[in-house]
């Protein structure tokens, strides 16, 4: 399958009941600024914010929001960046994963309602599975896959090559498959599980 085209609004919209049904609010937005929107309407002032990498949010400009500084939210991103000393600075990486608010992108969700995330370190899988009460995704309709083993096939052939050339484009050596999160459902009655589509093709 092309794992670069984006969903028919049916399977976006069978895509968003079957999430639901696992505690995860799900909706769907035409543009990655109507995406932008949603994400300062859904976060309170004051607010801690962590991210995790994510090219997704370079696109819609919420990276570039946090880095201006224009905003009413502790930028717990921008607090790890700004620290030199390399002990502190993984104390403070540590300490994020209990931000109250974590943004990021998937790289792939199920027509039944599973997600999949990949993570080289696993830094994000922490807030994404439990320690964030509040978690917001940012999801291209062209991450949509109608089997688990379609979306895992979607992040080996698809999102690693993408990435890993990306990463070498930055002066890295490159990226790994650290880590796999399959997110089946949220149980914990604390958080808030917001995955936002967007009809448009975003990120890997």
């Amino acid at each position: 399958m092309k794992y670069d085209t984006l969903a028919s609004k049916d399977v976006v919209k069978r895509t968003m009941e079957a999430l639901k049904t696992r505690n995860v609010n799900a909706e769907l937005v035409n543009t990655k600024e109507d995406a932008l929107t949603r994400i300062n309407a859904l976060i309170p002032p004051g607010k801690e914010v962590m991210t995790g990498g994510s090219t997704t949010l370079d696109q819609i400009g919420f990276t570039d929001q946090l880095k201006s500084g224009k905003h009413p939210w502790k930028n717990l991103k921008g607090q790890i960046l700004a620290e030199k000393d390399p002990g502190k600075q993984m104390e403070l990486r540590k300490k994020s994963v209990t931000s109250e608010y974590f943004l990021g992108s998937v790289h792939a969700v199920v027509e039944t309602g599973e997600i999949l995330i990949v993570n080289a370190t696993g830094s994000s899988i922490p807030s994404d599975a439990f320690s964030s009460d509040n978690v917001i995704w940012i999801v291209g309709a062209q991450k949509i896959v109608p089997t688990l083993e379609e979306g895992f096939k979607r992040i080996r052939e698809y999102c690693f090559p993408l990435e890993d050339k990306r990463m070498k484009s930055i002066g890295s050596p490159g990226t790994t498959i650290g880590k796999y999160l399959i997110f089946e459902k949220e149980i914990n009655k604390n958080r808030k599980i917001n995955l936002i589509f967007v009809n448009e093709k975003l990120g890997f």
